[in-house]
């Protein structure tokens, strides 16, 4: 047997264990495996539109029962209550602009609700009796909303564009398009602002639109899943999509041009619709209307919203 000085023993260990924990920490951060994180039956069937704000806390509408929004504090590993809307308002849909004000889609009452950083009071920003509903929503760089406004029973539907005018008021139009939409869900900008991604639940349909003030131009199909299993969509700062497969238990990671690089699979079959958050903006959380939780994943690029909110974007 080999006899080791203290000293020589003291590196071996230290070697070993710095081996053991950098090999800990990969593990605990293998990309693309989701967990659940939140106990099931926190959330109603409408468990729908996560945001994080800037202090990495997640939200995500009808906790416990419609109406409502709850809170998943950063790190944590259960909701909270943290607001509800009017009485008769139903959210779809939470983002947050540069301000770290919140905007909720409220798909029952035809309203944008805004609610002011450090604030848990909804107010109307914007209403419309034209409206379908406000189902998904986004916001660019400016602070102009895309709303995605579908028509379940026609099957088709209609993008908003929703903004301040010169004299202050909000004001919001019908975006004309060069073609007819389908059920319009899921929305999300390029890292750019300059191209509008559409999933159109009905056909299973993902499109992308140049934007040009308040028209949709270039209209090209990216790709066609089954019908009826896409839901939310979201980009990251590398360009990609992440799309919700509800009914097929997965997210879809895919580039602009419609190469699927990936299905990744998750605890419950049924993602309504995912959200980047986490320190780093790399922590990708998944809204299960199977069960009523949420999980989540890593992915190795951080969120296009996510990093537009630091302004480092």
């Amino acid at each position: 047997m080999a006899i080791t000085s203290g000293r020589n023993f003291w590196c071996l260990c230290s070697s070993v264990c710095l081996i053991l924990a950098v090999s800990s920490a990969r593990a605990e951060t293998k990309l693309f495996e989701s967990v659940q994180v939140t106990p099931a039956s926190e959330y109603t069937f409408g468990i729908e539109g996560p945001a994080a704000d800037l202090d990495g806390n997640l939200f995500v509408v009808n906790f416990g029962k419609p109406g409502t929004i709850g809170k998943l504090p950063a790190g944590g590993a259960a909701s909270e209550p943290f607001t509800a809307l009017p009485e008769g308002s139903v959210g779809n849909a939470i983002r947050f602009d540069r301000s770290g004000a919140m905007f909720i889609a409220d798909y029952k009452k035809h309203n944008i609700f805004i609610i002011p950083k450090g604030a848990t009071e909804p107010s109307i920003w914007f209403h419309s009796d034209e409206m379908n509903q406000p189902n998904d929503i986004t916001i660019a760089r400016d602070g102009t909303i895309y709303a995605s406004d579908p028509n379940w029973k026609g099957r088709e539907g209609h993008i908003w564009r929703i903004a301040r005018a010169a004299d202050g008021s909000v004001q919001g139009q019908v975006m004309s398009a060069p073609r007819a939409m389908g059920t319009t869900n899921g929305i999300d900008l390029s890292p750019d602002g300059k191209t509008l991604y559409v999933g159109e639940s009905s056909s299973g349909q993902i499109w992308s639109y140049a934007i040009n003030g308040n028209e949709l131009t270039g209209a090209k199909l990216i790709k066609t899943f089954q019908p009826d299993t896409v839901d939310g969509l979201r980009t990251d700062v590398a360009g990609r999509l992440y799309i919700a497969r509800i009914l097929k238990g997965t997210i879809a990671l895919m580039k602009p041009n419609g190469a699927v690089e990936r299905e990744i699979a998750l605890r419950g079959k049924e993602p309504t619709n995912l959200a980047f958050g986490g320190s780093d903006g790399k922590t990708v959380f998944v809204t299960q209307r199977q069960g009523g939780f949420i999980e989540s994943f890593r992915t190795d690029q951080q969120g296009r919203e996510h990093c537009l909110l630091r302004g480092r974007c």
